[in-house]
């Protein structure tokens, strides 16, 4: 029986946008399970609450079952270990983002050498899709749809 693939797409979700559900979804045949890990820092301070985070995104991704939701507090790395998952999937929309994951990625090896980070490219229409900006158009009672997934309904 060959080893299960099992990818962790860490993050705050902060809100979930469109550019992590591409994301996922185009992760998807690469791996035999993905779980979307919702990293708690509890020094942070999230302007959507923990739950409600959690349920976009079990709502988001309700049809596909080998996708899981999960939330972590401590290192990704020490999740991953927990979980029994040997890659970490990070999405890149710019040459920025690479120098900042790269790094990363090379400490997390460091501390756990079987796993592999999988870099993925953005689409090019969810390049400047960001949570940060996201909350900023919800803050100013902006039109927050084109950014989020279809379903999901920013409220606090």
């Amino acid at each position: 029986m060959k080893n299960k693939k099992i990818a962790v797409f860490p993050g705050s979700f902060d809100p979930v946008t469109v550019g992590h559900e591409s994301l996922v979804l185009k992760a998807l045949p690469l791996f035999d399970t993905i779980i979307v890990a919702i990293g708690n820092n509890v020094l942070k301070q999230y302007l959507f609450g923990l739950e409600q985070r959690k349920k976009w995104i079990e709502w988001v991704f309700r049809e596909y079952p080998t996708i899981k939701t999960a939330v972590y507090e401590g290192l990704t790395v020490d999740f991953c270990r927990k979980v029994g998952a040997t890659y970490i999937i990070r999405g890149l929309r710019t040459s920025a983002d690479f120098e900042y994951e790269r790094n990363i990625s090379q400490a997390n090896k460091l501390l756990y050498k079987d796993l592999e980070t999988v870099f993925l490219l953005s689409s090019p229409e969810h390049t400047p899709v960001t949570s940060s900006i996201v909350r900023d158009i919800f803050r100013n009672n902006g039109d927050t749809s084109k950014f989020v997934p279809q379903g999901v309904v920013l409220t606090i």
